[in-house]
């Protein structure tokens, strides 16, 4: 069995930054690597037809008010309390997944841990290029380099890959784990993972 955890991640799911943190706590405790495959949550819905939850859900009576709940109970659970929802919530993303394609490895960690917690706790307006160049610089990045990634056909056409062979994959939203060829969907589902890998 893989000790992998891949992770098919976009920056505009809130549940991708809610899961961040536990997930590599999860990781620590059973000895597995994380691996990011970063796709564009906006392409995939509509490659699939999925639509984001509050509006996909808005005519459904109670069911976003018991999303709102069951996130609020993963808060407390994990100690997330400096979530925040983004002021500018659905932002487009590309441009940050672009630049997370165009790094390896421990840099793409480096990257999400620099940049979710300026999106999700202090309100970082992605779409104003001095306040991200800001933040990346001040986590050691080149903020030019990888502004100037964000125009590089290769790098364009490879988060547009990753994103149609996620949902050939069966993905269809964010967060989603594999697991070998296992699929997981959802925040809710790391219970499910380290019991895979507790008896793998």
């Amino acid at each position: 069995m893989t000790r992998t955890i891949e992770l098919i991640f976009d920056f505009v799911s809130p549940n991708a930054y809610l899961v961040w943190r536990p997930l590599h706590e999860l990781a620590a405790r059973q000895g597995a690597q994380i691996r990011i495959t970063p796709a564009f949550l906006g392409g995939m819905h509509k490659l699939t037809g999925n639509a984001p939850p509050f509006i996909r859900d808005a005519e459904v009576k109670g069911k976003n008010a018991y999303a709102a709940l069951e996130m609020q109970r993963f808060i407390a659970r994990h100690g997330l309390t400096a979530f925040r929802m983004n002021p500018k919530f659905p932002f487009n993303s590309v441009n940050l997944l672009r630049m997370l394609v165009s790094l390896q490895d421990d840099d793409q960690i480096r990257f999400i841990d620099t940049m979710t917690p300026a999106i999700w706790e202090k309100g970082l307006d992605v779409s104003d290029v001095a306040a991200v160049t800001a933040v990346l610089t001040e986590a050691g990045f080149d903020a030019e380099s990888l502004h100037a990634r964000t125009q590089d056909a290769a790098i364009k056409q490879a988060l547009i890959n990753n994103t149609e062979r996620a949902v050939e994959r069966g993905v269809f939203g964010i967060p989603t784990f594999f697991v070998g060829t296992e699929m997981f969907f959802g925040k809710e589902r790391l219970g499910q993972i380290e019991e895979m890998l507790q008896n793998s």
